[in-house]
């Protein structure tokens, strides 16, 4: 009589075991936060410039809803885009403003000051959102399948990005510094070398010549009359904007993402400053 031998399951992945999982789920979720009050801030400040309600915005009790609101806006998109399900996702918004509203009564009561509020429901954010994250800490999401159009949008999400980040320049268009310009080769040489793209024959050459060239704009725009200078720095973050279709084209040094959020930034940021120059 033979015998059937079990085989053993494979031993689970690094990014399979639960400690692991959780972590990542806990650092998406913060960086979903703060990316959702870089985003949403600038809404709240142009809408309340334009409604009026500018000083109802900046009393501490109405700042702290409106920041878990942009937090809870910005991880419930990525909770939903990571394919989690309505009720980890209610959870964990309500994980965002159960610390402000508990706090709101001392607060009310005179016992605790705006500073405290603030950053007492900071601090009671955390243990709420890794109660949330254990409570769930089982659960494999999936991704629901999406209508095309949705998922054309979604993913464009490096071009929103760069939009939603640049609506103070539409608002209040500025000139930026002539030594803004030096960021722009920075980080084209940051994260190629993180992704080790100097191996290509000619990609470090390319990027150390455009890192002379925005330089000496920058130096140029430096010692220029105020006139030309500010016409100098608009014309080198426009430039920009035309590096980062090239790299978006050939897939080249960057992620494909980075590139297209940076090349509409760059054009974002180069005709508000026409316009501010113009205007």
């Amino acid at each position: 009589m033979s015998e059937t031998l079990a085989v053993p399951a494979p031993p689970p992945t690094p990014a399979d075991r639960p400690g692991r999982r959780l972590l990542r789920h806990l650092a998406e979720m913060t960086v979903a936060m703060a990316v959702g009050m870089l985003l949403l801030g600038p809404l709240w400040r142009t809408a309340g410039a334009a409604l009026g309600l500018s000083a109802a915005l900046a009393r501490p009790e109405v700042a702290a809803l409106v920041m878990a609101t942009d937090m809870s806006i910005g991880m419930a998109v990525w909770m939903w885009h990571r394919g989690h399900g309505a009720r980890a996702t209610a959870e964990m918004v309500a994980a965002m403003y159960v610390p402000f509203l508990l706090l709101l009564v001392p607060f009310a009561a005179g016992l605790v000051g705006g500073d405290g509020l603030l950053l007492g429901g900071h601090l009671l954010m955390v243990p709420a959102m890794v109660l949330v994250a254990l409570r769930h800490r089982r659960h494999h999401p999936t991704p629901a399948p999406r209508h095309p159009v949705v998922a054309a949008l979604a993913a464009r999400w490096p071009t929103w990005l760069a939009l939603l980040m640049t609506v103070d320049n539409w608002v209040a268009p500025v000139v930026l510094p002539p030594w803004s310009l030096l960021v722009l080769p920075a980080g084209y040489l940051l994260i190629g070398t993180l992704r080790r793209q100097w191996r290509t024959p000619g990609a470090l050459p390319a990027q150390l010549a455009g890192l002379a060239g925005w330089t000496a704009l920058a130096g140029l725009a430096a010692v220029a009359d105020d006139g030309p200078a500010r016409w100098l720095v608009a014309a080198g973050w426009l430039g920009h904007a035309g590096w980062d279709v090239a790299h978006h084209r050939r897939g080249a040094v960057v992620p494909r993402g980075y590139a297209e959020w940076c090349a509409v930034l760059d054009t974002v940021v180069g005709l508000t400053m026409v316009l501010a120059i113009v205007g």
